[in-house]
């Protein structure tokens, strides 16, 4: 049996998922997109006994990356990021912190990583999936041995993320859905950024992005 657990929380202004991945028998644990409600996020991590390894960041959206500078103070973790999403994640107007959030924050990784990159954090092997579309740094994590995915604001449940802000692409996020993400074993849980979770399979069928699968 697995000893990978997962918490999901909903936190900020346009209800992004929140995952905290952990070991059980070790409790050390990751973040995945703190968007939010730092001090939520920090309480769930204590009330559990958890030790902080890494925060990952799918992309550099103002909505998932809010509470990363207090979790970061608070844990001492390293960010993870792709490479690509460098400038986005510094630019208060590319990452929209600024004129959606009111609240300007430009944040720096410590940790680029490439595609297909894989490392370790918590016990698990976590493999960087570059998926851009949704914007040019856009990263999927993949932990193929614990069958799950956290997809981001690329691959939703029967949708996909929206193509119209800086660095953006829907033929990017077209070939990211379709080249990386619905080749994966058809029983892989789907972790997205918004909404309910979803499976490889299911996406298979019903993406309006699938392509004869």
């Amino acid at each position: 049996m697995s000893n990978f657990k997962l918490i999901r929380m909903t936190v900020g202004m346009v209800m992004t998922n929140c995952y905290i991945g952990y070991n059980e028998d070790t409790r050390e644990a990751f973040i995945v997109d703190p968007g939010d409600d730092a001090r939520r996020i920090s309480q769930t991590v204590r009330e559990e006994k958890l030790n902080v390894k890494g925060i990952l960041l799918t992309h550099g959206h103002f909505d998932h990356i809010m509470a990363v500078p207090e979790l970061k103070a608070e844990f001492g973790a390293p960010v993870y990021a792709h490479e690509a999403e460098e400038k986005l994640l510094k630019d208060t107007q590319m990452n929209l912190s600024a004129p959606w959030a009111g609240r300007a924050l430009s944040l720096e990784a410590e940790r680029l990583v490439k595609d297909g990159e894989k490392f370790e954090l918590a016990g698990f092997e976590i493999q960087a999936v570059h998926t851009p579309g949704h914007t040019a740094g856009g990263v999927s994590y993949y932990l193929e041995a614990e069958g799950v995915l956290f997809s981001g604001d690329t691959l939703f449940r029967g949708s996909y993320g929206r193509v119209d802000l800086p660095t953006a692409s829907g033929a990017e996020i077209a070939r990211s859905i379709c080249e990386k993400l619905l080749p994966l074993p058809e029983e892989t849980a789907v972790y997205p950024g918004h909404e309910r979770e979803t499976t490889i399979a299911s996406e298979r069928k019903y993406n309006p992005l699938s392509r004869g699968f």
